[in-house]
């Protein structure tokens, strides 16, 4: 056996002695729940069973054992506000006492939309429930619009469950994602693939002349930051226009760049904007806006008697909950002031990783994009998603995640990124430090 291997049986053996009631809990579950989680991917938490969450109050949760955490994964974004803000809250419970879904607007649309306006500059909004759903609604109005067939994405981008985004490139040739599930036709025949950063790659497949839109992360989130070179997105910008292609942004998570996300923060020109997670405090919200040109090119060019069978929209989408929490979140909760909190710590939680793998010797690096941040098991920063993808250590992950969770820090899992939320605090960014410096320490023998 390995040292490393040694290394993760102690901490899965801690993690069992620790959690009774959450591996009594995993246990039970087996008996009503596929394989034992509420959500497939669930089962892949690394120690053996996920830790069962009793409640959870800004940026600390506690467990069904008692044990306290600081959570720096806030439900991979979906909590970056921290668990149950105040205003959220309060704009959720007096909305529910008058009425939840009701297939009308609300008062609270009106501000909503105006709000995204003035961070993301585009004009016209649609409401949805997650981020999928204003992706899939968008390719779709993007295809309607334009008369193409095709999207582009980046290799390794993260755009949820939408299917023509599971694609990668396999020798330049576009195919299927590993562990893609029951993919409905070969990507190939829905989407090309470029990798971030590449111009000369995405002017070759803009000039097929058969792309409706690229969708893209302004700066790939979830293979690992990577963050756009200089004159990337003006590129970007310029040869979507010469090729008669839209372009659409997705700052799920990169809204963690600021109010306006990257967008707002580096001055982008999107036609289309789409945003869920947590906009809405963690209540199911996302929002797609566009241009005043394109929404210029969408009025009137679907008929009225179309509007509700188009595969755009859902019967819960812009509910009288979620636009109440939005208007909360958005206006008292993920605010300019906040913004100035949470960027200064993420950089202090990237200053301790960095001193802790200098101390340890270890050829690593960690990055940063707003108030978020993450280590990587490498020296080299990657600029596409195929290097940092031929980067990754799952080994080391689950190793480091563990370690950290035995010692009271949730981080994403998969993958070791924190991000910071309002409620987050400099004691708990130094924690933080302290435990990573720990196991950075033992790893190398240092």
């Amino acid at each position: 056996m390995t040292a490393l291997a040694e290394l993760q049986a102690r901490e899965e053996a801690r993690f069992a002695e620790t959690h009774p009631r959450s591996r009594d809990l995993a246990a039970r579950a087996a008996e009503t729940l596929f394989e034992g989680v509420p959500m497939h991917w669930m089962r892949k938490w690394p120690g053996g069973f996920p830790v069962f969450v009793q409640e959870a109050k800004g940026a600390r949760f506690v467990d069904v054992d008692g044990i306290e955490y600081v959570d720096f994964c806030l439900g991979d974004t979906g909590a970056m506000t921290g668990h149950g803000p105040d205003s959220t809250l309060r704009a959720m419970t007096e909305q529910a006492a008058k009425g939840i879904t009701l297939m009308l607007p609300t008062e609270d649309a009106l501000w909503v939309s105006g709000e995204l306006t003035r961070r993301f500059g585009v004009s016209a909004w649609q409401f949805a429930l997650t981020a999928t759903d204003a992706n899939r609604f968008s390719i779709r109005l993007a295809r309607h619009l334009t008369r193409r067939s095709k999207i582009v994405v980046f290799n390794w981008c993260y755009h949820g469950t939408v299917d023509e985004t599971f694609a990668t490139l396999d020798e330049g040739v576009v195919g299927p994602r590993g562990g893609n599930l029951g993919p409905p036709v070969d990507p190939a025949q829905t989407t090309r693939v470029v990798e971030f950063n590449d111009v000369e790659g995405l002017e070759r497949e803009l000039r097929h002349g058969d792309v409706a839109v690229v969708l893209a992360e302004p700066a790939l989130t979830n293979i690992g930051i990577v963050h756009p070179e200089p004159g990337f997105h003006d590129a970007l910008r310029e040869l979507t226009r010469q090729h008669g292609s839209l372009l659409a942004i997705d700052e799920t998570h990169t809204i963690c760049c600021g109010p306006g996300g990257y967008t707002g923060a580096h001055d982008l020109e999107p036609d289309i904007v789409t945003i869920g997670k947590p906009i809405a405090g963690g209540i199911p919200a996302a929002a797609y806006g566009f241009s005043e040109e394109v929404a210029g090119r969408l009025a009137g060019s679907i008929e009225l008697e179309d509007v509700d069978v188009g595969g755009v929209g859902g019967t819960l989408a812009a509910n009288a909950l979620s636009l109440a929490a939005m208007r909360a979140t958005l206006g008292d909760v993920l605010t300019e002031e906040a913004f100035a909190r949470m960027i200064p710590l993420a950089e202090r939680w990237t200053q301790g990783v960095e001193t802790g793998i200098a101390e340890a010797g270890l050829a690593w690096h960690v990055t940063r994009l707003g108030c978020r941040a993450e280590y990587l098991f490498g020296p080299d920063r990657p600029r596409n998603g195929a290097e940092a993808h031929a980067a990754g250590n799952v080994e080391l992950e689950r190793y480091m995640h563990l370690y950290a969770l035995n010692r009271g820090i949730l981080l994403t899992p998969f993958h070791n990124m924190a991000l910071m939320s309002p409620a987050t605090t400099e004691v708990d960014v130094d924690v933080h430090t302290e435990v990573f410096r720990e196991a950075a320490l033992e790893l190398s023998g240092a």
